[in-house]
């Protein structure tokens, strides 16, 4: 009986031992989800407290049953027990007197048994796995209970979270019979709650920033709160407005504007919302700079044909003064912050280079070269706001890149930061912001100079943007809650005006009143992209003074128009959504265009200048150029280098102003076309005269706007076989 006994209390204990285990993955899961929905509800999720409230319910349920079912077993165990012990001893009793006469023999031998089955039991192995059971149980039970208290605690779960910047938030909760401030389950159910950005640490010195858009033919200056998503309009004039500088003390902004008719320098209070003219010339000026003590003002001019580096007092005390004299164009200066040195950009060694002016030399055949890298053309140096480096950029390799260079060491190399141009220093020192292009429009970001970290986007536009100055101090509230200047655009540059495609589904074409075509072409583009043109024509002569798209050498071309040596068989002409200009202008005395080569990735294309007419050569039209032009004559003069490399640099910068034609036809959407793979051999491949407007289309759906696939005829592609032809055999 008693090892039934034994038995019974050994399956208890497995029991037992089996159903903590249970209960104990069972509340860990719980735990797991009143943990979880801690955090959720902490995150501001409303979702978290309903699965909180949950999780303990199903923690309270299951403990609940393991409790009942350790209950009912010890019940029961008793009742086994019970029956065993004493109902045994009813039976024995009932028998007692029909054993009465039992011999001493027979109970001396009950003795004997007993003594043997107690000193067996002694050594029972079951006893030793029952204790060391019940142990690992009591074990095991005071870990859950010690765990169901650390996941229930509610002074862990409302422990104090990592810190966040939350300036200018509002986190407060007032309720009826709460302490103000202390927020109530209505209220966390009634409002999410709100969690705070981290500011990215390239942007945690915020302070403002003011950059260049251009949007319908006209740029114009934009300022944004470093931080924030709300740009306001700086500028507004019909006329362009670049070239922003900040005063060092954050609170004017010296700008170029052609507002009065030629390139003059203008100073425009933030706060008092006034304009100051600083110059008063009818040759061109721009791209100031200020002094580091904000007294002075350093910028580029161009007086007897030649562009230079002036300096004037912003008081207007004294005239300017002429900082560089050389014959070759300088230009895009900056003042150091010890205020005794001025980099600029020049020509003077054949290459565009930057050069360090010396205030303490006052010469400017003491500037020292800084970059002297014959292929490779910096531009926009930027000094650190000590003073020991100097970011800049240059097309390399066909991509812009910003570079970084001690401001004392030309030998020193340069060390590239990231992709882009026209950089800017914040106000620290520990990061730059400079512009990227990209097919979606130019992305102002910021990177990390001299701490690890992430760039970031401060500015997206889908147009253009450029030239970003940053400030370290933030824009005035009054300026940022009128949301800045209106639009001074007022309508689009051009309206496509197009008639409904015929029963075909195709266009007509439309005629270019007034324009004389070369080479066996129609004065005609096609309907959807004529009025672009006409608009451009029209710009182009208010712009420069003469009709340079009044005579084209190509438009439209018919489909039987064989082409030329170097010339796409697919041509663009035959879409009608291509035009060439004169490519003849390039020759004469003076060239009345200019091409500078420009090689993007494995790319060369052609920005494209043209000479404004006589009269306007004081000033009132463009502006010189910065660029050297590409000698394309220089090709037949006999020189076997510029043969075989398809022209050379000229030996200097063109006097006289001009256009960036390239830029204007992009404001109406037509884009140059890129030199053929054979340009350096083939003329008729250059391409420096076409501009299209595909306006996303390729040029067989291009060419689907204009013609049926039957009259298309070989141009039209071929399927691909489904199946492979039969090989035959049985």
């Amino acid at each position: 009986m008693l090892t039934r006994a034994y038995r019974v209390t050994d399956k208890f204990g497995v029991l037992l031992l089996k159903s903590s285990i249970a209960l104990g993955l069972w509340l860990m899961s719980g735990v797991a989800v009143v943990t979880n929905a801690g955090r959720r509800i902490f995150a501001g999720g409303l979702g978290g407290l309903a699965v909180l409230f949950g999780g303990a319910l199903l923690i309270i349920r299951r403990i609940a049953g393991f409790i009942w079912v350790v209950l009912r077993g010890i019940g029961l165990v008793f009742a086994r027990i019970f029956r065993l012990f004493f109902g045994g001893a009813r039976h024995v009793s009932g028998q007692a007197a029909r054993s009465a006469g039992a011999t001493a023999s027979t109970a001396m031998a009950r003795r004997a048994a007993r003594a043997e089955l107690e000193a067996s039991l002694g050594e029972d192995p079951l006893r030793v796995q029952n204790r060391v059971l019940s142990g690992l149980t009591v074990v095991l039970l005071a870990v859950l209970i010690g765990v169901v208290l650390w996941a229930t605690n509610p002074a862990r779960t409302s422990g104090t979270l990592p810190p966040a910047d939350l300036s200018g938030q509002n986190f407060s909760f007032v309720s009826a019979g709460t302490a103000e401030g202390a927020p109530t389950v209505s209220a966390l159910l009634a409002t999410p709650v709100p969690t705070a950005t981290a500011l990215p640490s390239v942007l945690e010195v915020r302070g403002s920033l003011a950059y260049v858009v251009r949007e319908n033919g006209q740029d114009d200056i934009w300022a944004l709160g470093v931080g924030t998503r709300a740009p306001v309009r700086l500028t507004n004039n019909p006329a362009d407005d670049r070239d922003p500088a900040w005063s060092p003390d954050g609170r004017r902004l010296a700008y170029a504007s052609h507002q009065d008719g030629n390139w003059e320098i203008y100073i425009y209070d933030l706060a008092t919302n006034a304009t100051t003219r600083m110059t008063y010339d009818l040759s061109y000026q721009g791209a100031p700079q200020w002094s580091p003590d904000g007294q002075w003002l350093v910028y580029e001019s161009y007086q007897g044909n030649n562009l230079d580096v002036y300096v004037v007092p912003v008081d207007g005390s004294q005239p300017a003064r002429r900082v560089t004299e050389n014959a070759q164009p300088d230009f895009s200066p900056a003042w150091s912050p010890d205020g005794r040195r001025i980099a600029f950009v020049s020509w003077r060694d054949g290459n565009q280079d930057i050069y360090v002016f010396s205030l303490d030399n006052p010469s400017d055949a003491a500037s020292v070269n800084l970059t002297n890298t014959p292929t490779r053309q910096e531009d926009y140096p930027a000094w650190s706001p000590d003073g020991e480096l100097l970011a800049y950029s240059a097309l390399d390799e066909g991509i812009d890149k910003v570079f970084v260079k001690p401001s004392d060491d030309p030998l020193a190399a340069a060390q590239v930061l990231e992709r882009g141009r026209q950089p800017s220093w914040s106000p620290n020192g520990a990061s730059l912001v400079y512009a990227v292009e990209s097919l979606e429009g130019t992305q102002l970001v910021v990177s990390p100079f001299t701490e690890a970290g992430v760039a970031t986007l401060v500015v997206g536009k889908q147009g253009k943007a450029s030239d970003p100055v940053w400030s370290e101090l933030p824009l005035p509230a009054a300026l940022v809650s009128s949301g800045g200047l209106p639009s001074g655009v007022a309508q689009a540059l051009f309206v496509e005006q197009v008639a409904p495609p015929d029963q075909d589904n195709l266009y007509r074409l439309g005629q270019l009143l007034g324009v004389d075509v070369a080479r066996a072409s129609s004065p005609y583009l096609s309907d959807k992209v004529n009025d672009s043109f006409n608009a451009l024509r029209q710009q182009v002569l208010k712009d420069v003074g003469w009709d340079f798209l009044g005579e084209l050498d190509d438009a439209f071309w018919q489909l039987d128009r064989p082409p030329q040596p170097g010339e796409e068989r697919r041509n663009w002409h035959m879409t009608g959504r291509a035009f060439g200009v004169n490519r003849n202008l390039i020759a004469g005395f003076p060239p009345l265009i200019e091409m500078a080569r420009e090689d993007i990735g494995v790319n060369t294309y052609w920005r494209v200048y043209v000479r404004v007419t006589e009269e306007a050569q004081s000033g009132q039209l463009g502006e010189p150029l910065r660029r050297m032009p590409w000698d394309m004559l220089s090709r037949d003069d006999g020189d076997v280098q510029a043969y075989d490399q398809g022209g050379r640099l000229k030996d200097g910068v063109p006097s006289g102003y001009y256009i960036d034609f390239t830029q204007l036809a992009e404001d109406y959407g037509w884009q140059r076309a890129s030199a053929g793979s054979d340009w350096r051999a083939n003329f008729n491949s250059i391409n420096y005269w076409l501009f299209l407007k595909p306006e996303g289309l390729d040029w067989y759906s291009a060419m689907r706007e204009l013609y049926t696939d039957p009259q298309l005829g070989g141009f039209a592609p071929t399927a691909a076989p489904t199946e492979l032809p039969s090989q035959g055999g049985s």
